[in-house]
């Protein structure tokens, strides 16, 4: 199965990183092929030209590669912090101008987008890790944990995927290594649980 990793953080020995090797590794030992972007290591635009959103047709071949790769995932693991209830600037921008219309999902014939959108991605299952300095109840009362809703309702369930799970690992300015080792086993747990081992079916 190919999955796709998307990994949003700046820094190179984030939490977020660690989450994202885990995961590919996971992956990798269950037999799958990881395709794997560390957007900011690679420099991705997250700006949408105005060009390319009237022809919905990438400038760049970056962005051409994430729509071919996404368009073909059997799965995706997205990973980024809790800022502001939002995901970082450069992941809201790969949302923007990678999972478009005609690539992610359409409108059925005669609709102009006013409609009901049906999901174009075949990935089976979505998964996102996020981190975040917020406690739990104070997300849940005070913000309505808007993470939840942006991936779950307004990214993956548009886009026809609808099996999904995100986790939360939290505080991490107080986390232990030990609580940080324990957060990484849940990853491949949860990974494992998605994405079970993939064995190639015999040449014919």
């Amino acid at each position: 199965m190919n999955i796709s990793v998307i990994l949003g953080h700046p820094y190179t020995y984030s939490f977020n990183a660690a989450i994202a090797a885990t995961a590919a590794e996971a992956l990798n030992k269950q037999g799958h092929h990881v395709l794997f972007h560390d957007l900011y290591g690679e420099q991705f635009n997250p700006v949408l030209p105005d060009t390319e959103l009237v022809s919905d047709v990438p400038e760049d071949t970056l962005t051409a590669l994430h729509q071919r790769e996404i368009r073909e995932a059997d799965g995706i693991v997205i990973i980024h912090p809790n800022w502001w209830g939002q995901p970082p600037a450069i992941m809201k921008g790969w949302i923007d101008r990678v999972l478009r219309e005609e690539v992610a999902y359409t409108f059925p014939k005669g609709d102009n987008g006013g409609g009901v959108p049906i999901g174009l991605l075949k990935a089976k299952a979505a998964l996102v890790f996020n981190t975040s300095n917020t406690p739990a109840e104070r997300e849940r009362q005070i913000f309505g944990d808007p993470l939840e809703h942006i991936w779950k309702d307004c990214v993956f369930s548009f886009c026809g995927v609808n099996v999904f799970e995100r986790k939360m690992f939290r505080i991490i300015a107080d986390s232990t290594p030990d609580l940080r080792r324990k957060w990484l086993e849940e990853v491949k747990e949860t990974v494992a649980k998605y994405f079970p081992h993939h064995k190639e079916s015999p040449s014919t």
